[in-house]
């Protein structure tokens, strides 16, 4: 299952988590969710609500049902949510006393499709992960679902709810408009 038992969120901006079987649908409703705050902060724009509407009835469904589709299985992974360069500053990192390990933390935090943590990567306001030497690392310990080939159509399609989101909070952002 997709989702979270308690709402998360980036920034200021609560998630849509309920729960859901398709990770579609979930990413779906996640995508109506910055959407709608988005439009709260910033105005109606109907040329966006268009293309927001096409992808979320066209793109989505053809690009993320397909991952759950003719036996293909999607396993849920626990994403941080919000993984960016300033994450990386310990503030938000913890140490496994038993293990040693490093634990990566946030109030963003839910079931998603792994690669859904990639999309922020993708911003024009990040700086350093969008260098496709990390893409590339990332996806040496976590190959890339099937379709392989649509991996970088599924990445520009999720880097949209960072996009939005990050316009939802911050008003008046040309993040918005790119």
């Amino acid at each position: 299952m997709f989702g979270f038992d308690v709402t998360t969120c980036d920034g200021r901006l609560p998630h849509t988590v309920a729960w859901e079987k398709s990770w579609a649908t979930f990413f779906g409703k996640l995508l109506r969710g910055v959407l709608a705050l988005d439009r709260e902060v910033n105005g109606v724009w109907p040329e966006l609500e268009a293309a927001a509407d096409q992808v979320i009835t066209a793109v989505i469904p053809r690009l993320l049902g397909i991952l759950q589709s003719d036996g293909r299985e999607l396993k849920p992974s626990l994403i941080h949510g919000d993984c960016w360069e300033e994450y990386f500053d310990l503030s938000n990192v913890g140490i496994s006393l038993e293990s040693g390990e490093i634990i990566l933390y946030d109030a963003g935090s839910y079931y998603a499709h792994n690669e859904m943590e990639l999309g922020i990567w993708r911003c024009q306001w990040r700086q350093f992960f969008r260098e496709q030497v990390y893409s590339r690392n990332y996806k040496r310990n976590f190959e890339a679902a099937e379709p392989i080939e649509e991996w970088d159509d599924r990445n520009r399609l999720y880097s949209l709810k960072y996009n939005l989101n990050y316009s939802g909070g911050h008003p008046g952002s040309v993040t918005r408009e790119t």
